[in-house]
């Protein structure tokens, strides 16, 4: 999956903080700077963490966050 580059726009980490915990795909595509039509195909190969409910898909926003802001997520203990 590529980032954005150049001028598309890039979310500040506050425009982070106000997402819900779930977005749609669309929404997901634009903060990532993808097309719509790539990010659904990311989401059916399961590179986009998503979640199915009734019968939508929404992408779960705390784990795209290291995509936009390019941090390494936070490793647990296991």
């Amino acid at each position: 999956m590529t980032r954005p580059t150049g001028n598309e726009h890039m979310p500040h980490l506050h425009e982070l903080d106000d997402l819900p915990a779930l977005i749609s795909v669309p929404h997901a595509a634009k903060l990532l700077g993808l097309s719509r039509a790539s990010a659904y195909r990311y989401a059916a190969a399961d590179e986009l963490p998503i979640k199915r409910l009734g019968g939508r898909v929404y992408v779960i926003t705390a784990k795209i966050r290291p995509l936009i802001t390019g941090q390494e997520e936070p490793v647990r203990p296991q």
